[in-house]
């Protein structure tokens, strides 16, 4: 199990629209909105190790929140 310890900082918007490729996933799922995928820094604990800095994105829309969050590298 990962644990993602806030604050997540250094957030950048990566693709919003129809620049999202899970676009129509997305809406099926969580419903319409104004998705973007978002990337950004936060402190992530494992199971069997210290929390440690790593690079996360995710997707967001308003009135939904920030779904399917996912370490892209440990930095």
């Amino acid at each position: 199990m990962i644990e993602i310890i806030p604050p997540i900082t250094d957030i950048e918007t990566i693709a919003e629209g129809h620049g999202i490729q899970e676009l129509n996933r997305l809406r099926q799922r969580y419903g319409p909105g104004n998705w973007k995928k978002k990337k950004g820094v936060a402190l992530v604990r494992t199971d069997v190790d210290l929390p440690a800095p790593a690079e996360i994105h995710w997707y967001e829309a308003h009135g939904i929140g920030k779904v399917k969050l996912k370490v892209k590298r440990w930095l």
